[in-house]
């Protein structure tokens, strides 16, 4: 085994490579099957995301917002785990509080 097959995060570090007032992204593990990122959207910021070729996950670490997938709307705030298919069109919205999330993406689904 290899000091790189693993490895422990510090939510404090990862928040620290998004803070500011723009929309940003710290992607911290990328391996063939597997990709995790810290996302952080100020208060009022707009998600210009697009459906991803992944399955994915939301771990929602801090903050409020609007989740809306797919045409249907969801509120999401701190101890939210969302889980969203590959392709499906999704944003954050109505950003009320800074939204802090860790994001896994699962391996490209192919169709």
């Amino acid at each position: 085994m290899s000091e790189h097959d693993w490895e422990i995060f510090s939510f404090d570090e990862l928040s620290a490579k998004v803070e500011g007032t723009e929309p940003r992204v710290h992607e911290f593990i990328r391996s063939p099957a597997l990709s995790c990122m810290v996302y952080r959207l100020p208060a009022g910021s707009t998600d210009m995301q697009a459906p991803h070729l992944e399955d994915e996950v939301y771990f929602v670490l801090s903050g409020r917002a609007k989740l809306r997938v797919a045409g249907h709307e969801r509120e999401v705030g701190p101890g939210k785990i969302l889980f969203i298919r590959a392709t499906l069109a999704h944003s954050f919205f109505d950003i009320e509080e800074d939204l802090t999330v860790v994001a896994v993406f699962g391996a490209q689904v192919r169709r």
